[in-house]
């Protein structure tokens, strides 16, 4: 999943419009992008976006935190729709992903995969090393640096030069470690500026060469971005086969030899992960 588009739960006019897009999630956003007296509006009509037929997009649901009072209702209208996933803010350890999996059960029902947004406060950056064991449940992980900017009492999150500053670069790549160590999808932050499409272009392909599979998107004008550049190339996909290919005639070699390149398991390794990402069996 590399695109995944954040539309305002209470806009049933920008929800139609996004299910036209290329987007391979859209988030039905409950929280931040609806406002406290529009919580209930919005759940009604999320719940109809949900029972209305699908497309091609995946539909999530972002909750409120489980910690406010808002959470119980919004779980209910995720589940009674059959949302395909659950976007959990605020997430602070893998525990609050265990209380998610507790909710889901004492109402009868699996807990769909979920996002846990996971470095919105202080606190969650310590917690970034507990999610491994919870990969049959937490889809994946990802960050945000508004509400940890508002926590921290940050003046901002960039420098001068575009740049992370130390404490959201911090955030950013503990959120790619902790991805990996418990086995999930690593999916990068928004890029804010809808205006600035070369910065997400740039943004889009940094993260792709450090390890982030995906990329959150505020404005339908940034998923054909993030679409194209979290798709390897033809010719990385072609040399990724070429390797699968090797190892598959040779099931015992530890090592083997293309174009005269020794080859050896952790070429192995990211040349499935290439080809998971543009969709093939490996």
């Amino acid at each position: 999943m590399r695109s995944w588009l954040f539309v305002p739960g209470n806009r049933p006019d920008r929800i139609a419009k996004a299910r036209g897009l290329s987007a391979d999630v859209l988030i039905l956003d409950l929280e931040d992008s609806v406002a406290i007296s529009e919580k209930a509006a919005a759940r009604s009509c999320v719940l109809e976006a949900l029972r209305a037929p699908r497309g091609s997009n995946r539909l999530w649901v972002r909750v409120n935190p489980l910690q406010t009072s808002d959470f119980d209702a919004d779980l209910d209208t995720a589940l009674a729709g059959g949302a395909d996933g659950i976007v959990l803010p605020k997430a602070e350890s893998g525990a609050c992903i265990r209380a998610l999996g507790a909710a889901c059960a004492a109402r009868g029902q699996a807990c769909p995969p979920v996002l846990a947004i996971a470095t919105e406060t202080a606190g969650a950056i310590f917690g970034l090393g507990s999610y491994a064991g919870l990969s049959s449940s937490l889809a994946g992980l990802t960050w945000g640096a508004e509400d940890l900017s508002a926590a921290l009492g940050s003046a901002r999150s960039r420098g001068e030069d575009g740049a992370l500053t130390g404490p959201y670069a911090l955030a950013r790549n503990l959120t790619l470690f902790g991805a990996v160590a418990a086995e999930v999808q690593p999916v990068d932050t928004v890029w804010t500026d809808i205006r600035d499409l070369a910065g997400l272009e740039a943004e889009c392909l940094a993260a792709v060469r450090d390890g982030f599979t995906g990329k959150m998107a505020i404005h339908p004008a940034q998923v054909p971005i993030i679409n194209r550049c979290f798709r390897p190339s033809e010719e990385e996909i072609e040399a990724a086969r070429r390797i699968v290919e090797a190892f598959a005639t040779d099931p015992t070699a530890g090592v083997v030899a293309i174009d005269g390149e020794m080859i050896d398991m952790p070429h192995l390794k990211r040349s499935r992960l290439i080809l998971q990402r543009a969709g093939e069996a490996t």
